[in-house]
């Protein structure tokens, strides 16, 4: 019988955090500090986050695939921040970052994009 808690073929751990089962120990951790930073006072309190957002990537008016980034993070001072908890790039997910730059936040310059 297959452990429903096995570890991907990169080593990464599905973690349990606040009800939510995350894709690791790592993303768990980071929705972990960004629960803790929305009691912060002043201009890195977090004033909302949603986990697992998918964006559809489109050239020339056509979509060619979608990413998927772990989090989005709202600042009271309202500034948003993707954040991409990421240990291992595949090639796959290097292409699709390359796409991402270039097309998304090409678009929204607005948007700050970090790798955690």
């Amino acid at each position: 019988m297959a452990s429903a808690w096995r570890r991907s073929k990169y080593n990464a751990r599905r973690t349990e955090y606040n009800g939510l089962v995350y894709a690791s120990a790592r993303e768990a951790e980071i929705a972990r500090q960004l629960d803790l930073r929305m009691h912060a006072r002043g201009k890195e309190r977090v004033e909302s986050w949603e986990r697992q957002i998918r964006i559809p990537l489109i050239v020339n008016h056509r979509k060619i695939c979608t990413y998927v980034c772990d989090f989005l993070v709202r600042y009271a001072d309202g500034r948003k921040e993707l954040v991409e908890a990421k240990g291992f790039w595949t090639p796959e997910a290097k292409l699709k970052r390359r796409l991402f730059e270039a097309t998304f936040l090409a678009d929204h310059p607005d948007i700050q994009y970090v790798v955690v």
